[in-house]
């Protein structure tokens, strides 16, 4: 996968802008050769899994199963295993949609979504974004498969209706005899795809210790370590919120620059807090305390400095050596 970043086209979005309701199937069972042998879904990017961060991107799914060995998660999921351990993706896919009480060659499963997302654990920088695009197959498709800067399919970042998904993994199954050892690029070839164009300005998925690198390079590299770095305390303290940054940090620089810096980091401690016990307005809040802070750095201006607005000057001869010196 060349970049998981940004969809440029909607897929087949429902009326209203709404995300299509949808199951997610992410496939966490490799065995890491070209990382030499290492537990790819554990490697840290950013301070978080690379399994962390797919599930946080297919955070909307109605269910999530993970296909491979159980392991901490932020979120729950759902556990299965492909049979035979390590039998490829197609079998992956296969075992994560009897997790959901799918089976090639039969309806799908009263009452579950209509669409599966089909997700490799390897997406570092996969977005909500784009997962959304992804399950929102259009009429007359049965899979958006976004395709990278140089044409490729991505399946593994993909949305598929869950009947036609079916009826191709039956197919395969009486042409090939079982999913086992297939690949997955067999899927759209039975599909009636709509390939979505998507951004390419990251790195490959992670299959080396040089692709975790440039991934990780990449956090800092193109000034978005902010948002990554508040996406990682997000999921370490298991909040799911909007965050106003430039409240927060005008906020901060006001705190620091007009009381102490020691005052930046309590102050925005302090306006989260109202913002979340009070229902303060974030952006209310910061310019409440800017004002404050500004009311402090007057009233401690360093003498002989401008007094504060509203004030009058002293009069000559008073308030001052001189004045003072002459009574």
């Amino acid at each position: 996968m060349r970049d998981q970043g940004s969809a440029r086209e909607s897929g087949g979005r429902p009326p209203g802008g709404a995300a299509a309701p949808f199951d997610a199937v992410v496939l966490a069972g490799g065995a890491g050769r070209r990382l030499g042998g290492a537990d790819k879904a554990a490697v840290r990017v950013g301070g978080r899994t690379l399994l962390d961060r797919v599930l946080t991107a297919c955070r909307a799914a109605r269910t999530t199963v993970v296909v491979g060995p159980p392991r901490p998660t932020a979120r729950p999921v759902r556990w299965a295993r492909e049979e035979p351990p390590g039998g490829g993706p197609l079998a992956a896919v296969t075992a994560g949609l009897a997790a959901l009480g799918h089976h090639p060659g039969a309806p799908p499963a009263p009452g579950t979504p209509p669409v599966v997302a089909v997700l490799a654990t390897d997406l570092p920088f996969l977005t909500p974004e784009l997962v959304s695009a992804a399950v929102g197959v259009p009429i007359g498709a049965d899979a958006v498969v976004p395709v990278d800067g140089e044409g490729r399919d991505q399946t593994l970042a993909a949305g598929y209706r869950v009947a036609p998904l079916l009826a191709a993994l039956a197919g395969i199954r009486a042409e090939h005899g079982g999913p086992d050892g297939l690949p997955l690029r067999l899927l759209p070839a039975a599909l009636r795809v709509h390939r979505l164009p998507t951004s390419t300005n990251g790195p490959a998925d992670c299959d080396t210790w040089a692709d975790i690198a440039a991934a990780r390079a990449r956090i800092r590299d193109d000034g978005r370590v902010l948002e990554e770095w508040l996406a990682a305390v997000k999921a370490e303290l298991d909040i799911d919120t909007d965050v106003d940054t430039g409240a927060l940090l005008d906020a901060a620089r006001d705190a620091a620059h007009g009381v102490t810096r020691p005052a930046a980091p309590l102050t925005t401690y302090l306006l989260g807090y109202a913002a979340g016990s009070a229902g303060v307005d974030p952006a209310v809040a910061a310019r409440r305390i800017g004002a404050l802070a500004a009311r402090w750095e007057e009233e401690h201006a360093p003498e002989g400095g401008p007094p504060p607005p509203g004030t009058a000057p002293p009069a000559p001869g008073t308030g001052t050596a001189e004045g003072a010196a002459g009574r």
